[in-house]
């Protein structure tokens, strides 16, 4: 019993009973316009006449449903009063012809809305008004009620009864008038098939994006870190006997933590949602400053490009840089201190990356620990591109990574 008293409580059934009084009363102003098919057909009989005027009403109800700011007005408002979740309809798509059923939704959403809204207040309103009016009469013999047409006689102290169930019967209805918005403002105002779709696209969009931001991030940081331990290394050994060597790589690190804050404050504007500039993006035109970098921290790199890397374009550029750029970190980090050989060849049917390190992988106290992540993502990457990848030991002294990028990855 408690249950069922409990909406009769509650602050958010008015006010879903305001929503729909409100929608009544907004549909006032066409009803002037209702009226004149009836006027001008005065020899019909009277029940014609209000049918023929109640349909021309509903008409012009879901006429003004088609416009879409009507729309998006009223999941503003249902969503605030109704308390329903309703997210906001996808800004600038229209709908499909194939779903075409879907635009008529908000039309049935008014004429609903407006029905139930004048049936609750008409309802609701007498029945407040007899509950207020009949103890009035409690001294007298008798009081009379009426109510459609129809009269009810209350004798004696009974009118105080009949005056409190007519008090519950209206605070009912106005329950039952929430309700009924309720249950229908999903069905009605929430997402069509052709806006779900739409929203599922720009998640699955979102999310690819920031997977994508996730590699790059892991590319750009992982390799600035390696190299800027590796060469505070060098610096530290080599400041008293050679203060040149130091100073440059000082500079390199300067230079390469600069570019990751860069590529940070890009992804930390991107999860925030934030309004970000464009992506900072390297590619092989990069490829030299990446190898000047790996020299600064005591690498020794022996780059092989053949073909006309120029040629090589948009994400495929893109994918290139950062696997070497991975490929070499790991070479650096991992790697005995040998010659790294990387190799770049393009062609007409896509481009060989290779990284070898010729000495093998680094055991023992000075080894990098390792995570995990890094060959993993590589392949991940090289997946998406429809591409080919191995990493593995090549004999007994060479680690060897092998990656080939269709051409069509350029796209």
């Amino acid at each position: 019993m408690i249950r069922g008293i409990r909406p009769l409580l509650r602050g958010s059934t008015y006010a879903g009973v305001l929503f729909a009084y409100c929608g009544a009363l907004a549909s006032l102003p066409l009803l002037p316009f209702a009226l004149l098919p009836a006027l001008s057909w005065r020899s019909a009989s009277e029940s014609v006449q209000i049918v023929l005027v109640l349909l021309v009403w509903a008409v012009l109800v879901g006429v003004v449903g088609l416009a879409r700011p009507v729309r998006r007005a009223l999941v503003v408002s249902a969503r605030r009063l109704l308390r329903v979740p309703l997210p906001n309809p996808v800004a600038g798509r229209r709908p499909s012809r194939s779903l075409g059923l879907d635009r008529w939704r908000t039309p049935l959403w008014l004429v609903l809305h407006v029905a139930v809204g004048w049936t609750g207040a008409l309802a609701s309103g007498v029945l407040f008004i007899m509950g207020l009016s009949l103890p009035g009469n409690w001294l007298g013999a008798e009081a009379r009620a009426s109510l459609f047409g129809t009269s009810v006689r209350v004798s004696g102290g009974w009118s105080w009864v009949v005056a409190a169930v007519c008090i519950l019967l209206a605070v009912a209805i106005c329950v039952l008038v929430t309700k009924a918005l309720r249950w229908a403002a999903p069905r009605l105002l929430g997402p069509s098939a052709a806006e779900r779709l739409a929203l599922a696209a720009e998640r699955e969009q979102l999310l690819a994006e920031r997977n994508r931001i996730a590699h790059e991030l892991h590319d750009s940081i992982g390799h600035t870190l390696t190299a800027a331990t590796i060469q505070a290394a060098v610096a530290g050994e080599a400041l008293s006997a050679d203060p040149a060597t130091a100073r440059a790589a000082m500079r390199s690190i300067e230079e390469s933590t600069r570019a990751a804050l860069e590529d940070l404050d890009y992804v930390l504007g991107v999860l925030r949602e934030e309004q970000s500039g464009t992506a900072p993006t390297r590619t092989l035109a990069d490829l030299p400053e990446l190898l000047d970098r790996l020299r600064h921290a005591g690498a020794v790199v022996e780059p092989e490009l053949s073909g006309d890397l120029a040629q090589v374009q948009g994400t495929l550029s893109r994918a290139a840089y950062r696997i070497l750029q991975e490929g070499l970190t790991n070479a650096l980090r991992h790697g005995a201190g040998g010659p790294i050989v990387a190799r770049v060849a393009a062609g007409p049917g896509g481009l060989d990356l290779t990284v070898v390190n010729r000495t093998g992988v680094r055991t023992g106290p000075g080894a990098f620990p390792t995570s995990g992540h890094g060959l993993p993502g590589l392949a991940e990457r090289v997946r998406l591109l429809h591409g080919e990848f191995q990493a593995g030991p090549d004999g007994t002294q060479h680690w060897r990574l092998a990656v080939r990028l269709p051409a069509r990855a350029s796209a």
